[in-house]
């Protein structure tokens, strides 16, 4: 009934596995998660963002049987965008640099601006923050957070963006299964959001 429109999946084991992430990419794409960030508090991710593409490619096959041409892939703080896959999903590969240090940016951003008199201090505020930060341009925030492992923690996963974020714990990404997953999904449509009421 109720699916997240961007979904986090946030790794705080010390070994990801690239197929078994790539498998969750996939499952979102199958079932229609517009936005897919993945996110580990090491930035592996994001650093071998190719293999991660490849292993992503060859489950989409393997998994949904797709052709490869028009889904479109954004690794965060870089200035390309790949054309792979076929759903109308887009990913970000986040890594730290990407929450607390994006936000500083940001602040470092809005003070120059009224140092420059383009801004006043009394500008700033929720919607002025968010267009200033660069990491998730153009994606709206998560509705939902897997985290993987035991840390009881999201090890600096967008920190501004996930304050109405659901977030949901499992114990592991390696060998997840699509029930996991499906149920993980079923536990978000479940819960009652009162945004703060």
């Amino acid at each position: 009934q109720k699916l997240p429109v961007h979904m986090g999946l946030v790794v705080t084991e010390e070994e990801p596995s690239y197929a078994d992430m790539a498998s969750l990419v996939v499952w979102c794409m199958a079932v229609g998660i517009s936005y897919v960030s993945v996110y580990d508090h090491n930035g592996i991710f994001k650093r071998n963002n190719s293999r991660l593409m490849d292993e992503i490619l060859k489950q989409q096959q393997e998994l949904l049987g797709l052709d490869c041409s028009k889904y479109t892939v954004e690794f965060a703080n870089q200035d390309k965008a790949d054309q792979v896959l076929n759903c109308q999903s887009t990913l970000k590969v986040l890594s730290p640099e990407d929450g607390k240090a994006d936000i500083v940016k940001a602040a470092q951003n809005f003070c120059q601006l009224v140092a420059q008199q383009q801004r006043t201090y009394t500008d700033l505020d929720v919607n002025v923050l968010d267009n200033l930060l660069s990491s998730t341009n153009g994606f709206p925030d998560p509705d939902l957070v897997l985290k993987f492992g035991p840390v009881d923690s999201t090890l600096g996963f967008l920190p501004w963006h996930i304050r109405l974020t659901e977030i949901i714990s499992l114990p592991s990404h390696l060998n997840i299964s699509y029930e996991d997953f499906f149920s993980a999904l079923h536990h978000y449509a479940a819960c009652e959001q009162r945004w703060g009421k």
